[in-house]
């Protein structure tokens, strides 16, 4: 870091020492890859057990019955504007449930991933390398006596300095 005159209150570390403290733990994965493996496969239970396709299936059929509904108000010349609030709530409601079941198949990935490359390794890492630490490492944040390392697949572990 040079300095310019700025008064940059960031924290800054080495370049080096980040690489060995990712690297240290990455090896302590692999070292007690049994116990992370197990943490690994409770988290894909329970990202698995969160399934919202039942309750979009309900608003879709919600969403139906209330189209049939607005149509004969229509029809019928009657005030439908409760009926289109619902059906622009539940619609809504939907493609948030949606975005919510897209996300958690990513995170079923990545967790599978790191479940993977866990039982793949039968050795520690010597050295850091840039592709496999941007498949792990999901962010390193700095503190002044440590830095934690957080995985995709959401293990966390904290390396002091």
């Amino acid at each position: 870091m040079e300095e310019k005159g700025s008064d940059c209150s960031s924290r800054t570390i080495n370049e080096a020492t980040l690489q060995g403290a990712v690297v240290k733990a990455i090896n302590e994965v692999l070292g007690s890859k049994d116990t992370f493996l197990t943490v690994l496969l409770e988290n894909i239970a329970t990202v698995l057990g969160e399934d919202n396709d039942q309750t979009t299936q309900e608003i879709e059929s919600r969403l139906n019955e209330l189209q049939q509904e607005l149509l004969r108000l229509v029809n019928a010349k009657a005030d439908y504007q409760t009926v289109a609030d619902e059906i622009y709530r539940l619609r809504e409601l939907k493609q948030n449930i949606l975005a919510e079941n897209a996300e958690r198949e990513g995170k079923r990935e990545r967790v599978a991933d790191m479940a993977e490359f866990l039982n793949e390794q039968p050795y520690e890492l010597e050295e850091y390398d840039e592709q496999l630490v941007r498949r792990l490492v999901e962010k390193v944040t700095v503190f002044d006596e440590k830095l934690t390392v957080e995985f995709k697949s959401g293990v966390e572990l904290d390396i002091e300095m």
